[in-house]
């Protein structure tokens, strides 16, 4: 038995404790929402984010960070955005050498810095790793059938970790490829908001599987040039992520896509939401990093020109339509 904290109680980080305490460990679950703590302290549900899921007793919540002082490990669920200052005010309660698993997709703004950056700058002395793959929380939290990656440069470290949270039901796959991994999570985000819309326009099935196929190599050519295996993208951090969350509404990103190719404002998409469509904030950092890269990425480019208003939804299929024929490996 370990002791795993968990950071952030949305969904996803709910999820995860409930994993964690079926493989049979204490958790430590930091909420930000005092919500959160009431309802998971008396009720044994996580009402706000995860309603109807019935939590282990195993798991304990807290709103400090100093009580995952102890932990073996600890799943960092936070928004990407929020990462560098939640993990900088864990800082010090940290002990060198703990496993810091990054469980959130994205790109922070601003600086076009990976997760594993992130960390690798506040957080020196821990050892990353990163947890990605097709999962919905509450397949997870009920125990359907999941396989995710788990990338970690210390293959050692990499092996105790799938041994501390992996039971039959959520299986993970290691692999060491953390840039791949972190990519593939980021990119699909942002694709999955193009899905939706082309689903709220009514485009149809054949133009979702042409965005899903060459939205893959947009995020295989950005993965490449930054140092990623392209292998590590055709699995299940970055393909397996990437037809999940482009195919089902149950995805925030794909979700907030179908409401603006419906006509509705950003705004209006977003208003009264309490989760975070993660692709809306990686778009603009998305587009900074490939440009930097020198790599071109047109559907992303046409999310991120939506979302900031440059375009509407018309305008941006036009434009994406109206591209010259080129070689398809290319």
């Amino acid at each position: 038995m370990a002791q795993i904290g968990i950071l952030g109680a949305g969904a996803w980080g709910t999820a995860l404790a409930q994993v964690a305490a079926t493989a049979g460990h204490d958790v430590c679950l930091w909420a930000l929402e005092l919500e959160v703590l009431d309802s998971i302290r008396s009720t044994g549900e996580n009402s706000l984010f995860l309603p109807q899921v019935k939590l282990s007793p195993r798991i304990v919540a807290t709103g400090h960070l100093p009580d995952l002082a102890s932990a073996d490990a600890i799943l960092a669920v936070v928004p990407a955005q929020f990462m560098r200052q939640t993990l900088s005010a864990l800082a010090p309660h940290v002990r060198a050498g703990t496993p810091i698993v990054l469980c959130s997709k994205g790109i922070e703004q601003g600086t076009q810095k990976l997760m594993t950056d992130v960390l690798a700058e506040v957080l020196p002395d821990c050892v990353g790793a990163v947890l990605s793959g097709p999962s919905f929380a509450k397949d997870v939290a009920i125990g359907l059938p999941t396989a995710v990656t788990l990338a970690c440069s210390d293959a050692s470290v990499g092996a105790r970790l799938v041994d501390l949270i992996g039971i039959s039901t959520f299986r993970p796959y290691l692999a060491t490829d953390l840039v791949g991994a972190e990519i593939g999570g980021a990119v699909k985000n942002v694709l999955a908001i193009a899905c939706g819309m082309a689903e709220g326009r009514g485009l149809g099935e054949s133009a979702r599987a042409a965005l899903i196929t060459r939205g893959f190599a947009e995020m295989t050519r950005l993965g490449v040039a930054m140092g990623a295996d392209a292998r590590t993208l055709a699995g299940l951090c970055g393909l397996g992520d990437l037809v999940l969350t482009c195919s089902s509404a149950t995805s925030r990103n794909f979700a907030l896509g179908y409401a603006l190719g419906q006509g509705q404002s950003f705004q209006e998409a977003t208003a009264g939401k309490r989760s975070i469509a993660e692709g809306a904030s990686t778009a603009p950092a998305l587009l900074e990093l490939a440009a930097s890269k020198g790599v071109a990425m047109p559907i992303c480019e046409a999310v991120a020109a939506i979302l900031a208003g440059r375009v509407d939804v018309a305008q941006a299929i036009g434009k994406l339509l109206s591209r010259p024929f080129k070689v398809e490996a290319d």
